[in-house]
Order: structure tokens, then sequence, then C-alpha cells
């Protein structure tokens, strides 16, 4: 064999080991009873180990050398799948594996607290793992930083979104902080001139919840033959992508968050299940980045779902669910109530005008504790000044504030900007899908997504990693990121 297909087995064996890691996190939040954790870390560490023995035989490294000599006899997908596998190694052998273990340990410790620390409200608990976890997360920074020749923030943030650029993102997050107050105060005037939209009333008992969840899931294309639905305490799209598992928590006084919750995370495996299968186990069959991964759940939930033609479509679906009667399940109501923007403490609950203001927040401050600007004992103080100077309201205990997120408990630094650029990036993709097949918005009316997932599919999902997230939004809308379009959205939807 050449020392490219040496490679590509070599890659599957470690993409297999990764998916294998990644259903063992779905069931430690899903379904593992709390005396399962200490055995649960062990086993994920003892993978994370393996897979960072295997990528750091030298042999490996020569046989990257190598690959890399004759990749002008490489078409174009094996080109770009050998560029991943170098990300890939430089990101990993960064890493001593004192550190890769320690990491492990560490992160597995820490979430394991926080699932208990989040509903007390109790900081102070998770505060010891937290801090511990942090000193090696900025440790792991300071090394891969060395090793791609970055900052460390933006070392974190290359994890999950391959080439982005801290910069750009400081440039388009100062610009929203600047555009959201004065924007919001006009929604918010818009609003309350007309009739406050009414939640129906419950209670809405979680089972039914989730038969209509599955029947939406359906309609939006989800195969149950390679998927489920569970829950866990905070939502989340794992799995692989013949095997993709969703979760969501359910309010049995508002079935609304649980709904649209779930919609968001099938929009998040529609993509992972249109990756394109000959790739698979590859790192070119994976997702190109997370702002785009989070641009397809999004462009799901808030594009399709929260828009007219599919909110007349679920309106008398969810009336028959739960028995309802009466104005309050009329589909405009529930189009009002599903297009409201209010400050809010929960992320996950936001409505789109006020999100970005959630992930700004989020952003400055791991930046800061990357930087060593922000003691981790001082976050619950910072956040809620954060959360008081961006959306004017002030999170009464650490629930409902810095502890409300699993990311950073978990050791997951530099994912969050992807949330926002993910808006901006659904919001594009969405305009052009709609001017390319203009039955989109009859097609939703009908609870029908097979032709925008179509659309998709041929444009966005089957290219997996085969191009950078600009440069695949540029194949597919014409033009890089623009966040005028997103501003543009949120204006027609919101004061048109």
């Amino acid at each position: 064999m050449t020392a490219y297909e040496t490679l590509e087995q070599r890659f599957a064996r470690l993409s297999a080991l990764r998916e294998a890691a990644g259903i063992l996190h779905w069931d430690m939040s899903a379904m593992m009873p709390p005396g399962g954790a200490g055995a649960r870390s062990e086993q994920l560490t003892a993978l994370d180990l393996t897979c960072h023995e295997l990528m750091s035989d030298p042999a490996l490294a020569d046989l990257l050398d190598e690959a890399e000599g004759d990749a002008d006899s490489l078409d174009t997908w094996r080109q770009a799948n050998l560029r991943g596998m170098r990300r890939t190694w430089r990101h990993e052998t960064a890493l001593e594996p004192r550190l890769v273990e320690a990491l492990a340990k560490a992160q597995h410790a820490c979430e394991m607290t926080w699932r208990e620390a989040r509903p007390a409200s109790d900081f102070a608990a998770v505060l010891p793992g937290f801090a511990a976890l942090l000193k090696l997360v900025r440790e792991a920074a300071e090394a891969k930083a060395a090793a791609l020749g970055c900052a460390p923030y933006e070392a974190l943030l290359d994890e999950y979104e391959p080439g982005g650029s801290a910069a750009r993102i400081d440039e388009i997050f100062t610009d929203l902080a600047a555009f959201l107050p004065g924007f919001l105060g006009q929604v918010l005037e818009r609003q309350a001139a007309q009739p406050a939209p009414r939640l129906p009333p419950g209670p809405f008992p979680a089972a039914k919840q989730e038969a209509l969840a599955h029947k939406l899931m359906q309609g939006v294309g989800f195969d149950f033959d390679h998927g489920r639905l569970d829950t866990s305490l905070h939502p989340f799209c794992g799995g692989v992508p013949d095997d993709v598992r969703i979760t969501t928590r359910y309010d049995e006084a508002d079935f609304t968050g649980a709904l649209m919750g779930v919609l968001h995370e099938t929009g998040h495996a529609m993509y992972e299940r249109g990756l394109p299968p000959e790739w698979r186990l590859q790192p070119v069959g994976a997702a190109a980045g997370m702002a785009l991964h989070e641009s397809q759940s999004l462009l799901v939930e808030m594009q399709a779902c929260r828009g007219a033609e599919f909110i007349g479509y679920m309106a008398p679906l969810a009336r028959a669910a739960f028995g309802g009667q009466g104005p309050a399940w009329e589909a405009d109501n529930l189009l009002r109530l599903a297009t409201r923007a209010a400050p809010s403490f929960i992320r996950v609950d936001a409505d789109e005008v006020t999100y970005p203001a959630h992930i700004v927040l989020r952003t400055r401050l791991e930046k800061a504790m990357i930087a060593g600007d922000l003691d981790p004992k001082d976050v619950p103080g910072a956040w809620n000044e954060a959360m008081e100077s961006l959306l004017g309201i002030r999170p009464p205990d650490d629930r409902l504030g810095c502890l409300q997120d699993i990311h950073w408990y978990d050791g997951a630094f530099g994912y969050f900007p992807t949330y926002t650029l993910g808006a901006m990036a659904a919001a594009q993709v969405f305009a052009t899908a709609r001017a390319a097949v203009p039955d989109i918005p009859a097609a939703l009316s009908r609870g029908d997504f097979a032709p925008l997932m179509a659309w998709l599919r041929e444009k966005v999902h089957s290219q997996g990693a085969l191009h950078t997230t600009g440069d695949l939004l540029k194949q597919a809308t014409g033009k890089a990121l623009d966040p005028e379009i997103f501003k543009a959205h949120l204006t027609a939807r919101y004061l048109g």
C-alpha cells in the first residue's frame, strides 16, 4: 500500500475508537446510573490514551511526510483528507500523554460534580474541580498554540472551527454587541403595542411531548432505524452518523422548549446523516466545523420551524396531542409565542434576538479565563455583571447563571462562538435555499422538509470537510459569511 492508503487504514481505526467514546459519553449523560461514574471515567481515559498512543506513533509522522510528498497524485477529496489528517495529528501530538490522561480524568470528574451542583445551584461544590480542569485546559492551550503557531485561545477555537479567526470573531461580536441593544428595544416596543401571546394551559405530560416530537422529527427526515431520542440534563446530539443520539429535557408546564430543542438537535442529526458515506471514518468525511454544524441545527429550529409556514402545520398537531381548546392553540398565537423576544437567563431557551448576547457573554468570559485574567472563583460575579450589562437582567442564582451549560465543566473552551457564527450562516443558507427552491415554504406548510433537505444534502451535507466553512459557504450561497444577512433576517421577522 502507499503511504496515503496506510494512513486511511490507521485513521479509520482511530475514528472508530473515537466513535466508541462518543457512545459512552451519550450513555453517561442519558442512561448511566451515578454509581458508574468512576468506571466510566477509567474507560474513557483509556480510550483517550489509546488514541493518543496510536497518533503519536513515529511511523505515523513518517507516513504523513511521505504522503504529503506525493500529494499531487491524489484527487481533491484525498488531498483534503490528508490535510485533515495533518491537522488532527498536530492537535493530538501537541500534548504529552501525562496531560492527555490528566485532562480526561479532570473532565469526567468535573462533569459529574456539575451534574449534582447545577440543580442545587452550588458553584462552591464544583469550584475545586473546575479550577483544576481550567489549569489543565490552559496548559493544553499553550501546548497547542506552540504547535499551531497561534494564540492559546485560537488553538482551542481551532478544535471546533478549523482555521477560525479570533480577531474576526471579535469584530463580529463587537458589532453585534453594538447592534442588539437598540434593536431589542425596538422589538420590545413593537411587541408591547400588540396583544401578548398566551402559553396554552398545561400540564403537558412528557410522554405526549415525546410522541409529538417523534412525529415532527420524522417530518424533518429523522430515521429512527439510525437514531433515537432520550432525556438528559443538558440537550445534545451525539452518537455517530449511523446511530445518532438526540437528548432533550421536558417541562410539563411548557411544551414549547423541549419541542424546539428536539427540532434543533434534529437539524444536527440530519447533517450527521447526510455526511458522505464513502468517506466514513476519515477526517474529510466529518463535519466541516461546529459553526456549520450549528448552522444546520439553527436552520431547522430558528429559520424553518419558527416560521409561519411550519407553525401553521404544527398548531393543529399540538392541539390534538394535548387535547387543547381555545385561542391559545391557534397558529397565530403559537407563532407569536415562537418569535417573542425577551431577555431571559437560560441560553438554550433564548429567542434568536437575545441569543447572541448569551454567546458574546460566554466568549468574553472564556477568553479571559484562558488568558488568566479571570479566576475561576470570580466567574459567578463576572457572569452576573455581564448578563446585567448585555441583557439588563441579573441571575438570582448560579443555576440560572454560570452553572447552566455543561461546556466549561467538561473542558470545552472555544466552542461557544460557533453558536452565533452558526446562526448567521443559517440565515444565509436558508435565504439561498428558498431562492433556489421556491417550493420550500409551501412544503414546510405541509410539514414536508424533503425539498429543503435535498438542497442541503447536495450543497452542504455531502461536502463533508472537503472545504473550510468559509469556502463551503461561498460555494453554497455565493459569498462568505455576511453578518448583515442575519441582521436583515431579524429585522424582517421582528420589525417587518
